[in-house]
Order: structure tokens, then sequence, then C-alpha cells
């Protein structure tokens, strides 16, 4: 059955048509997203949502998305999507962070030249009939100093158009490094600095906690004065009664903001103040950005649903289509070897470390370990996804760690998996063989080669004859044949395992029967998901 996908918001007819030829089954209802209680009505019936910035994906609407695996924002803000609680429920969530980034940087200089010359007041000023030339008195760009706090996707792009108008271009970023800066041709500065020497100070940097006011009250009094600034980043991080005191007392000259912390913005301090140029969020708002990011969404969503592939996740790490077809059988043996250790482990986790060796450790570490920990987790939580593995992970306060080694064995590459509980720790390593098939290499230390299927029976024992014997005698008489059966031991009459693929699940009887012989240590019955 083809994948249904509802688009409750706008997008372009091409986009639709995307979903349609990729072969997805799409339902376009451009303003369900309006009505909440419809919303909620429908999205059980969907697999994914592709939306725009009206639909609001609440706590109640992903509480009743029983099916959705994806929803999918044509644009790069997400904060009309509740995405703690999607992880929580193995959804996916996706933006689309390039496809408006040279249009919201063009609207930011636009708006540093609209502030710079008082171009909306002085039009209005004509468009009333007056002609007050003498009164608006504008400065140059050429020369100034323009501070870019964030020089991420956006904010680099702004650098770049910035040195081409002669600018100086200085930069806070935390993760600017030295010789990126250099790159761009800009120099990095610490906050403080960049507050002291800007002319013109834009922003472009996300809304986090750390943030949050970044041009407050303390750090508006910092910058210089005659300052202008430029937010067409996202509301909230500039302190906007401080910006209104500091306008006022003409410590800043001027302002030019597109987004504001309250939207709709009805009323602001801001509105009606002199020489402050105001937008309604138009960043995006050019044909060719809305159309760029619509393409964007409606191709991310339909490879995640028939490929796997995912791209621009906020909530789990990203795989692209050429990644899923090299990485398919690895994340597939990630997968198992945390479903051996969930099986085999019946106390609580304290810490899970994963070692990738040789050709794994070249891979996408993130989804690797994220697939080895929804193994894992999959025993106590059925639903659990590699979404939400990792949520699950550290709200039961488990340590999760990854190490990189380069190849140290026999094998191009290999996974090792070790867990932490109070009592002991649980080893198993596995490896992909050239043929594709994930194989277990190693348990306990063990060396050993076993094919993976679907029903598994593991036991222990010391290593002493008749073991093989024992084993093949009480699983005949109890009707379970072996697909396939791997032995291994620590040394001679040392400890020892054994590993029997089946071909159907094994009775409760036959297992009995097998820790009744006083040959095994432990029997265990063991699911994996081979499909």
């Amino acid at each position: 059955m083809a994948p249904r996908v509802l688009i409750s918001d706008k997008l372009s007819d091409a986009a639709v048509q995307i979903f349609r030829d990729r072969g997805i089954d799409v339902d376009f209802q451009p303003d369900l997203g309006k009505d909440k209680d419809k919303l909620l009505e429908v999205i059980g019936q969907y697999d994914g949502l592709a939306i725009r910035s009206a639909t609001k994906v609440t706590e109640k609407v992903i509480a009743a998305a029983d099916n959705l695996k994806v929803i999918g924002r044509a644009g790069i803000g997400v904060d009309n999507v509740d995405i703690p609680e999607a992880s929580k429920k193995g959804i996916i969530v996706m933006n689309t962070p390039f496809g408006n980034m040279i249009t919201t940087a063009e609207h930011a200089i636009a708006m540093m030249f609209a502030v710079a010359r008082q171009i909306p007041e002085a039009s209005a000023s004509t468009h009333a009939g007056k002609w007050e030339k003498s009164k608006f008195m504008g400065v140059e760009l050429t020369g100034k100093t323009l501070g870019v706090i964030g020089a991420g996707n956006i904010g680099s792009i702004v650098c770049a158009r910035a040195l081409g108008l002669r600018m100086k271009v200085i930069a806070y970023d935390p993760y600017l490094s030295e010789e990126r800066a250099t790159e761009m041709g800009v120099e990095k500065v610490d906050l403080e600095t960049l507050l002291k020497r800007s002319d013109f100070i834009t922003l472009h940097v996300p809304l986090t906690d750390q943030t949050k006011n970044i041009l407050g009250r303390e750090n508006l009094a910092k910058t210089k004065k005659g300052v202008r600034i430029i937010n067409c980043a996202r509301g909230g991080l500039v302190d906007e009664q401080a910006l209104a005191d500091a306008l006022k007392d003409g410590h800043v000259a001027g302002a030019a903001f597109d987004v504001f912390a309250e939207e709709p913005a009805k009323e602001n301090p801001l509105f009606g103040l002199p020489n402050v140029v105001c937008t309604p969020h138009l960043g995006a708002a050019t044909t060719e950005a809305q159309e760029n990011v619509a393409l964007q969404v409606a191709e991310q969503m339909s490879d995640y649903l028939l490929t796997g592939a995912v791209q621009n996740a906020l909530n789990m790490p990203s795989v692209t289509a050429e990644e899923a077809k090299v990485m398919g059988p690895w994340i597939k043996l990630s997968g198992h070897l945390g479903q051996f250790i969930g099986q085999m482990t019946d106390e609580p986790i304290k810490a899970i470390n994963i070692l990738f060796d040789g050709e794994a450790s070249t891979m996408n570490l993130g989804a690797l370990t994220s697939s080895t920990v929804a193994g894992i987790m999959a025993t106590t939580n059925p639903d659990v996804n590699m979404v939400s593995a990792p949520v699950i992970a550290k709200e039961r306060g488990v340590k999760i760690s990854t190490t990189k080694q380069d190849q140290s064995g026999a094998f191009e590459g290999y996974i090792k998996v070790t867990v932490v509980t109070p009592t002991r720790e649980r080893s198993i390593a596995g490896t992909v063989f050239s043929d594709g098939k994930p194989r277990f290499i190693q348990i306990k230390g063990i060396n050993i080669d076993a094919e993976i299927g679907r029903h598994m029976v593991y036991t222990t024992n010391n290593d002493e004859p008749g073991i093989i014997g024992a084993l093949g005698n009480t699983m005949g008489s109890n009707g379970v044949n072996i697909a396939n059966f791997t032995l291994g031991r620590s040394a001679r009459n040392g400890e020892a395992i054994a590993l029997l693929y089946v071909d159907d699940p094994v009775p409760a009887h036959a297992l009995d029967a097998l820790r009744d012989t006083g040959l095994f240590g432990q029997v265990k019955n063991l699911t994996f998901d081979v499909a």
C-alpha cells in the first residue's frame, strides 16, 4: 500500500505533483491546518504531514497521529511543531533550511539599506505630497562595520553580500573557526567586541535558551552609540521593550525587524517609533524561495517514506539516499546487536558503549548509534524506533558513548556493543560480510560466526562432550527444525556458547527440556527483526 501524505498548508502544484510522481497517495487540503478539530479527526490516517507555518502540530495532534512517521516543514522554522512529543512517538521532524537562505539574507540586506536611508518613512512622506528632502538624512554602508551574530548558512551569505558593499564585517559565532572566518573574509570576535565596534548589527541565530534576548537591556547598553539593529532571524532574540527605550533616548539610531516575539504582531513596543522599519515576517517571502522549500520538502518526505533516506531531520541523524544504500546492512546489524543485548539483559542499563572499527567507523555513526539503541530499547518498548530510542534512553538516565578505531583485525570493519548494568557488563560484536548479510562474530569475548535469523536460541555451557548431541536430540524430539547452528568457546574445557537458527519459535516445553538436561547454564529464546 502506498504511503499517505496530508498537505495541510499551501504548497505549490509542482510540490504536490512530486509526491504523486513518486507513488505517494497525497491528500492536498491547504486550509485544513487552520481547522484544529478537523486535523485531529483525520491525522491518524496519514504516514506523512507536510506543512508550512499555519498548521500547529501540538501534543494533541501528535497523540492522535497513530500512523504518522514524518512531519515535513516547508521552511526553516519549526516553532509550530512540538518536536519533543514527536520524538517520543518516533516521528521524524524535518525542515528545509537551504531553500530560503538567499531570500532571507537578501531581506536582511534590504532592511539594512532601508533603515540606513530611512526609505519607508521617506516614501510615506512623499506619497503624502510632502517634499521633506532635508528631514531624511541617512548614512552610507560603505566603510561601516557590520556585526553579524551567527555566521551559519544565512549569516555567511549576509557576510558575503556586505563585503561586496565594501563594509567591514566582524562575526560572533561560537562554532565559527578561525580558518572558516579567514576563508569568508571576516574577523571573528567575541560578543563584547562586536557590540562595541558595530555600526550595524544583524542577527542570524536560532532562538534557544542561550540566544533568547541575546540583545537584552544590558547588552544594548554596551553597543556603540548610533548603532542600527536588524533582526530577520527569530523573534525573542532582542528585548523589544529595551530596544524601544534605547531608540527613544537616542542610543540606538534605528532598527529593522521582520520577526517579533509574538506573531502575528498586532501591537509591539517598536511600532510607531521613528526610523523603525517593520515587515510581517517576509524573510522567506519570495516566489523563488516558496517554490524551493515546497519542492524540497516533497522530495525529502518522499525519500524517507519510500527509501528510508533522512535529510534535514531535527530529531535524528540524517541519512542520504546514497548512504542508505551502503549503510542499510550495517543499520540492520546495529539493530540486531541491540536486540540481542536487550533480550539478554533483565536489569536496568546504566550505560551503552559502542565501538566502531574499520569500515564501520567511516559511516554515519549517529544513525548506527540510534539503530543500536533502538534495538536495545525495543525489548521493553515495542514501538520504539531510531527517533524515539535516544529520547527514551536519556529519560532513563542511560549514558551513551561511542568510540572509533582503525581496522584492527581480520574483518574490514565491525561494531561492538557493550552494556553496563549494576552487576555486570555484556558485549556482542558483529560485521557485514561481502554478501551484505549481517553476522554475529563475538559474544562475551568468544569468537563465533553466526548467521542471524528471525528465531534463534542462545545457550551457554561448559565445553565438554555431548553438547551438540544434546542440543540436536532435544530440539528434534520436540519438533524443532534447526536451520543453522554455531558454536564457540573461550578455551578447551572452558566456557562455551551456542546459537541455533531455527525455522519457527521454539515452544517453552522444548526450552525446558534443554534445561532439564543439566548441561546448560543459560537457555534463551531470541527474536530478531530480519525483514
